[in-house]
């Protein structure tokens, strides 16, 4: 059994932390949004390369890890590119006119019959 003692006058010590220095951050300049005049930067993400090849024919390969029924794991469009974004692509199918939206996780590979565009490639 621990016994205590009870002592009326008794105070906690007052404990001093060291002082921190306060700091300033440095300024930031934030920048536009826009590279500078006469600057490229190539961006090759395959949502920028799809937007580049708008409107042209290709068919667009896709696979899905869980399918409801076997062997309906893959698809594969034959269209053209309506629009693309960061992560999905908007596809109309050129025998139906039927439209789909594809989230790029699904995205294998596409084929194109045609020179497709690209960035401008530095020497």
């Amino acid at each position: 059994m621990v016994q205590y003692q009870w002592t009326p006058n008794y105070q906690q010590p007052q404990y001093q932390y060291p002082q921190q220095q306060q700091t300033v951050p440095p300024q930031v300049t934030i920048p536009s949004g826009r590279p500078p005049a006469g600057a490229f930067r190539e961006e090759s993400y395959i949502e920028n390369i799809l937007r580049l090849n708008r409107g042209k024919v290709g068919t667009f390969h896709f696979s899905f890890e869980n399918a409801m029924e076997a062997g309906t794991n893959v698809k594969a469009v034959t269209g053209m590119v309506e629009a693309a974004g960061r992560d999905h692509v908007i596809l109309s199918e050129q025998a139906t006119g039927k439209r789909f939206l594809f989230p790029m996780i699904y995205f294998d590979y596409a084929e194109f019959n045609e020179e497709l565009n690209y960035f401008p490639q530095r020497p």
